[in-house]
């Protein structure tokens, strides 16, 4: 192979060797679920190549963690579809497992391992992976790696956990060069000279049987089988795979792209690229959607400015859509992989600054003139036509337009009893419904509303007091709201 993965994107989860009379190389994908710029995948290749033995990929799915249901379900399946044909050309073996009940899993990993040279898995940050991967590497006695392939900046070339996004804009500017020079191989398996696995473990069908074409494919009839909440329903016109991932950034470079600097905050004229739930399940890499780009822009890393400002513009030595949208993919995207490596406090209201904590605090006792509980803002049943518009659209087809996302999460804290309160809000609806949840990204989104990232504005207002203020009626004058109205409107919750 002509690039190895770099150093500080490997970290060794329990200091084991490497087995080298193991009988397989065991990637353990659970994150960066493709086959393609992926560090992780690339890893193991290397290991596999090293140690002259086969390439095992698993890639499992789980039935008993929080917000299961059949839209994430749906999403992952077709990913695992589409990894299958993916690597049957290829020199490495596929596996994929669906746990049919809560439990029916375990043991599945360490029975490969203890056959494995050396495991390799991805590094997210979020959610409960960590536990999950510090939990195996623990139980296991061969080498157990974790490879970060989040993002373009690596999220441990770092200990420090930035506070603002022009901070880490800054450091981005001064440390993003070398980052640059290192992307993941777009196919870590073409040039790949690994002898094949003969055959799988033999306990593989007795116990952790292959899923079927039809739960891959994610029909509504497989899924009823499954432990998982099937009042969310899969987004029909956003299917997953890396495939599918591939096909909406090349649609959205052809349509939204040129107009993304100026009508991102335009939820009638959406440019906003959608690329989130390809992204957040890993079936789509930053540095595929960075390569996309810099392409279209004939740029290389040498055109990059030499400035350490923080300055949202002039950084990249791109066109205006290109810097707009590479400040949302990288600065914006990244800083929450950067909390949440960093820290596992991320989704807890006890992390955010002290000056949103004491100001929310303060106002905590201040009149409401409007309260709601869980169920009500669920339904989009509040007197605000224009949030229950954007939950309507957050029920319905998993996503939430990016501007009005931000208003619908400062009308919870303004419309809940406490801010404790309103935080448990916006994490259980974004979780359970937005197709890109129990993300880094997400949790930047959801706690921003409370004062991460932000400073202090004034005038100091009831319940919000330093909190940066947002209204429907200030929305409506900035934006032309009617036709998101009408689509997403009353009745249309459960059309």
């Amino acid at each position: 192979m002509s690039a190895q993965v770099p150093q500080n994107r490997i970290t060794s989860l329990n200091g084991r060797p490497i087995r080298a009379e193991g009988e397989f190389v065991l990637y353990w994908m659970i994150a960066n679920r493709r086959p393609r710029w992926n560090f992780a995948l690339q890893r193991a290749v290397e290991l596999a190549a090293e140690t002259d033995r086969p390439l095992l990929v698993l890639e499992p799915l789980r039935a008993g963690y929080r917000w299961a249901s059949d839209r994430h379900h749906a999403f992952v399946l077709q990913g695992m579809a589409a990894n299958r044909k993916a690597f049957a050309g290829t020199r490495a073996t596929y596996r994929a497992y669906v746990e049919p009940e809560h439990g029916a899993g375990a043991g599945l990993v360490e029975s490969l391992a203890a056959r494995a040279c050396a495991v390799v898995t991805d590094d997210w940050p979020c959610f409960f992976l960590p536990r999950m991967t510090a939990a195996l590497a623990g139980r296991v006695d061969v080498a157990t790696e974790a490879i970060d392939s989040n993002g373009i900046y690596p999220q441990r070339s770092t200990d420090r956990v930035f506070t603002t996004a022009a901070s880490f804009r800054r450091h981005l500017q001064k440390n993003l060069y070398q980052p640059l020079q290192r992307f993941p191989l777009e196919d870590p398996l073409a040039d790949a000279k690994l002898p094949r696995l003969g055959s799988l473990p033999a306990e593989l069908d007795a116990s952790w049987p292959e899923p079927s074409e039809a739960l891959l494919s994610g029909s509504a009839e497989a899924l009823a089988e499954l432990p998982i909440d099937h009042g969310v329903t899969p987004v029909d016109d956003r299917p997953g795979g890396w495939r599918a991932g591939r096909e909406r950034l090349a649609a959205w470079l052809e349509s939204g792209f040129a107009r993304y600097h100026e009508s991102r905050n335009d939820p009638v004229d959406e440019v906003a690229s959608g690329l989130s739930p390809w992204l957040h399940f890993g079936h789509l890499s930053a540095h595929e959607v960075f390569a996309a780009i810099a392409r279209r822009e004939k740029w290389s890393p040498d055109d990059a400015a030499d400035v350490a400002s923080g300055s949202r513009e002039g950084w990249w030595g791109m066109s205006p859509p290109a810097e707009s949208f590479l400040d949302e993919l990288i600065t914006w995207r990244e800083i929450g992989f950067n909390r949440c490596t960093l820290t596992d406090d991320y989704d807890r209201f006890e992390s955010l600054p002290a000056f949103a904590r004491e100001t929310l605090e303060e106002h905590t006792s201040d009149p409401r003139e409007h309260l709601y509980g869980l169920e009500t803002f669920e339904r989009a049943e509040t007197h605000d036509e224009l949030w229950n518009a954007a939950q309507t659209q957050l029920v319905r087809t998993g996503r939430i337009h990016n501007y009005l996302r931000m208003l619908w999460g400062k009308k919870v804290l303004e419309w809940t009893a406490t801010p404790r309160e309103a935080l448990d809000v916006l994490i259980e609806l974004n979780n359970k419904y937005a197709l890109d949840g129990r993300d880094p990204n997400s949790y930047s989104g959801i706690f921003w509303t409370l004062g991460r990232y932000d400073r202090a504005w004034g005038p100091e207002r009831p319940v919000f007091g330093k909190i940066r203020f947002m209204s429907s009626d200030n929305t409506r004058r900035k934006l032309k709201v009617g036709a998101y109205l009408e689509q997403h409107g009353p009745g249309q919750l459960f059309n």
